[in-house]
């Protein structure tokens, strides 16, 4: 599959993120090319095991793994142990329990709050974000789910608000596409302008 890596990192994005899911339809083959030092490289992985996942960070050298599946808080603070930040994905519905959060909270360096979909990550649909006013805990996180420029007015209007205050970057991807994988730079110039 093409990816247009080099161009989307011209953007200077503070983060670019690789899946290595094979299911997915974004899935990432190859090398990543050489990309600036202040953009850091994410892989991006469902339910793989510890080895997969180090073998990625040792290939690729990862700077941060973003966790999509059923991994447990162990699992995430093995991977710490590799010194590499930690993201770990939650799906969130209307009716979203924060507890499951806390086992969680010395493992990982961040969440990511994404939309509860058929499939971990890539749904295409924005969460209700009100539901943020419940987060019980100060670790960042990521912003996630169906967000493209139709929603950058939503964006700014969320990070006004009290629920955004451990809100630490805005994560996109499908809203952006041209087709799975390939991004429109355009689209992504103009949202990063926006915000």
């Amino acid at each position: 599959m093409k990816h247009n890596v080099l161009e989307v990192a011209g953007l200077k994005p503070d983060y670019l993120g690789f899946i290595f899911w094979e299911p997915s339809k974004r899935f990432f083959e190859g090398a990543i090319p050489k990309l600036p030092d202040n953009i850091k490289k994410v892989g991006v992985f469902v339910d793989a095991t510890l080895k997969e996942v180090n073998d990625h960070i040792v290939q690729h050298e990862l700077q941060m793994v973003q966790l999509h599946g059923r991994e447990t808080p162990a699992f995430c603070a093995a991977l710490r142990d590799r010194e590499v930040a930690v993201i770990k994905v939650f799906s969130i519905e209307d009716n979203f329990d924060f507890e499951v959060l806390k086992p969680y909270e010395a493992s990982c360096d961040y969440f990511l709050f994404d939309t509860k979909g058929k499939l971990p990550g890539g749904n295409g649909f924005v969460f209700n974000w009100s539901v943020l006013k419940e987060y019980p805990l100060t670790k960042p996180y990521f912003l996630s789910g169906g967000i493209g420029l139709a929603e950058s007015d939503l964006i700014m209007e969320f990070l006004k608000r009290p629920e955004s205050k451990y809100c630490h970057a805005v994560d996109v991807n499908s809203k952006f596409e041209s087709r799975p994988g390939l991004k429109e730079v355009e689209k992504l110039e103009k949202f990063k302008k926006l915000l």
